[in-house]
């Protein structure tokens, strides 16, 4: 090493061309940089050192115009001519060699242009003390694969991020399959937030939107997109029920509507002649039941059930039966329902319409005066709806007795010997509001309906009815040792009556009965149903939207026709258990989302909107934390309060604030003189 020697050197991690000036010490040497700036230097630091003779002083000022000369060689492509010659050759190589190769000259410019292609490559060589060495064709060919890969992501992460901005401006775009995934990673993170496995991607995307890292704004950024809804529905899209149908499962469906295949039950029971009903909600799209009363020989009346035959469209482990099984339930939402079976099937041949011939299986009853099954029959049939009824009509009907319709008048007749029966079986009834919600898109905008549902005589007498078809099925199972789904419950501990009886209201005795009951399970033994006043019991009334159901119609059809069993006892019992489970997850999301709009109906009422309410229990009484039930809605909230309240009584509230996206909502007491300035306001 001597004065004036090229060298390169790293300042905080960057190479520098530098001159060499004096020695330092033992071994350490001073070295000026382009900026004229002075740097001491052991010579292992060195990156690069010109070893030819210089054959002019250099100066700090010429080192730009020397880097600049440099760097009109550098042609990373370059390399790869090289790294051919040398790898078939065997030979590894050095900046002055490489450089006579390349440029069949070794000045300064060329030489230092070598060093920084090979310093800089990671492709095509590898260093080795002061040489390199080709690498093998096939890890080159492994990193060019990589770097064609990561140019490709690039190119997709800015297309991305480009579509997206155009979207947000109001642009149409076309999203891409690469979108797909990263748009994905928003919806996981919007879902789940920090449970998210893809979290630090969707974070990613929103840094380089300029929008905050949060699950909340994965959730806007989704809505703005158009995308989501503003009130999509995240409990159903974190469940794992699945919303669209297969291709296959559709396909299928469309053939069944066209080639209607043989009848395995041939010989039906043709009950075309009788007057039936269907009694359902006007909204109804479903309809699996039917009510008709025959007038025997004797003189007794027979009562018909008639359900929906949906396995005259199913046969056991189709592509139906199993799209069935993997959803287990329709579900039903305040925007709409989700079907077990295609809906082109659920709500046409498979459903009970008025005016046309339809498959049923049919239960007929006899009862005793006091209620109790003197005989019964379950049948293959053949059914023609006369009427759809709603319970509105029904209980116009049977409120002034309209003597044109005997037959209904006598099923609802039978409806009440039935309930008394049971109540003396020991049945437990429970008469708390419930509320139905619908949300109706109405001019762009979202309109929410909430409606209490009464405990009206024609609920009651359609109740009754499917109690009673569901305790003939089971006693059909039990004696026939059919392998079937039942349906049973636990005895409750209640309070004593005297208990009962202190609290101030029924629907506060209701609630704490509501509290003890266990849940129903599932089994495929008989057993007493508390609730329900039933030694046995196994839903059947609704097999186009209860897997459980359909269950239960292949056993007993199978047997009514004496084939064997689709299903062995095993396979029943693991069937029930995974469509519990499913109903279950069904159930929970009908809930919350039931709750959301409720939350959004109240959010929207503000706090203008004085509400009646009733303390029904205390959730956490030292806290004063309490179930309050609106009493025109038909909704249980909890409700936190400023003063001691007693159980049943009732108050005037407002909402101070709700948001049904956190589910939060709070709710303020208005006391009499607050309720008069207001109204006091409103009068001036």
């Amino acid at each position: 090493m001597q004065k004036g020697t090229l060298v390169e050197f790293q300042v905080k991690g960057s190479p520098r061309l530098g001159i060499l000036d004096r020695p330092e010490g033992k071994k350490n040497w001073i070295v000026l940089d382009d900026r004229g700036q002075s740097h001491t230097i052991h010579p292992r630091s060195l990156t690069f050192q010109f070893a030819q003779p210089v054959e002019e002083d250099y100066t700090a000022e010429d080192l730009t115009t020397l880097q600049a000369e440099a760097e009109k060689y550098i042609d990373p492509s370059s390399l790869q001519v090289a790294w051919e010659l040398l790898q078939e050759a065997g030979e590894s190589v050095e900046p002055s060699s490489l450089a006579l190769l390349l440029f069949s000259d070794q000045s300064f410019a060329f030489c230092y242009a070598a060093h920084r292609l090979l310093a800089d490559d990671t492709i095509f060589f590898k260093q080795k003390g002061d040489r390199y060495e080709p690498r093998p064709p096939a890890q080159v060919q492994e990193r060019l694969h990589q770097i064609e890969k990561e140019a490709q992501r690039k190119a997709e992460w800015d297309g991305f991020l480009g579509r997206t901005q155009q979207r947000l401006a109001g642009e149409s775009v076309e999203w891409q399959k690469s979108d797909r995934v990263r748009l994905e990673t928003l919806e996981k993170f919007a879902l789940l937030g920090d449970e998210s496995n893809q979290k630090g991607q969707a974070q990613e995307v929103l840094s380089a939107l300029g929008r905050q890292m949060t699950s909340e704004s994965a959730f806007h950024l989704l809505v703005d997109l158009g995308l989501w809804k503003v009130h999509e529905n995240l409990a159903l899209r974190r469940s794992q029920i699945p919303v669209d149908f297969p291709e296959a499962v559709v396909t299928m469906a469309q053939y069944r509507l066209i080639n209607v295949s043989p009848d395995a039950d041939e010989n039906r029971l043709d009950l075309t002649a009788l007057k039936t009903y269907t009694i359902d909600d006007e909204s109804t799209r479903e309809i699996d039941d039917a009510l008709s009363m025959e007038t025997l020989p004797d003189g007794r009346q027979r009562l018909w059930v008639h359900i929906a035959d949906p396995t005259r469209w199913v046969a056991p482990g189709d592509a139906l039966d199993l799209e069935a099984r993997r959803r287990c339930t329709t579900v039903y939402l305040p925007t709409g329902m989700v079907p077990m079976f295609p809906i082109e099937l659920a709500t046409g041949p498979m459903s009970l319409i008025q005016g046309e011939e339809r498959c049923a299986l049919s239960f007929g009853v006899v009862l005793t005066g006091a209620g109790a099954i003197e005989e019964y029959c379950i049948a293959a049939s053949l059914v023609r709806p006369t009427y759809r009824l709603t319970y509105e009509d029904v209980d116009e009907m049977l409120d002034l007795g309209i003597q044109a319709e005997p037959e209904l008048l006598a099923i609802a007749h039978w409806a009440k010997i039935r309930e008394q029966w049971r109540a003396q079986q020991g049945a437990i009834n429970i008469h708390m509001p419930e509320s139905s919600i619908r949300v109706l898109q109405e001019d762009e905008q979202d309109s929410i309906d909430i409606r209490v549902l009464d405990d009206s005589p024609s609920r009651e007498l359609v109740a009754e009815m499917m109690i009673l078809a569901g305790e003939v099925a089971a006693r059909y199972g039990q004696d026939n040792a059919l392998a079937m789904p039942f349906r049973s419950q636990p005895q409750p501990e209640l309070p004593p009556e005297e208990e009962l009886m202190q609290l101030p209201s029924a629907l506060v005795r209701y609630s704490a009965i509501r509290r003890c009951m266990p849940r129903s399970e599932m089994g495929i033994t008989p057993a007493r149903h508390a609730t329900l006043g039933l030694e046995g019991y196994s839903q059947v009334t609704s097999p186009i939207r209860r897997y459980t159901d359909l269950l239960a119609h292949f056993q007993i059809k199978a047997h009514l026709r004496g084939d064997p069993l689709p299903f062995s006892s095993d396979e029943i019992t693991e069937l029930t258990q995974g469509a519990s489970s499913g109903a279950y997850e069904a159930v929970l999301v009908e809930r919350q989302t039931k709750r959301y709009w409720a939350l959004e109906y109240l959010r929207r009422r503000g706090q203008e909107t004085l509400w009646s309410v009733l303390l029904l229990r205390w959730l956490r009484e030292n806290d004063r934390l309490g179930l309050v039930l609106f009493e025109e809605l038909g909704l249980e909230l909890p409700m936190r309060f400023e003063r001691n309240v007693e159980l049943g009584e009732r108050l005037q509230i407002k909402i101070t604030h709700a948001n049904p996206r956190q589910d939060i909502i709070r709710m303020q007491e208005v006391t009499i003189e607050e309720e008069t300035d207001s109204l006091a306001e409103v009068s001036s």
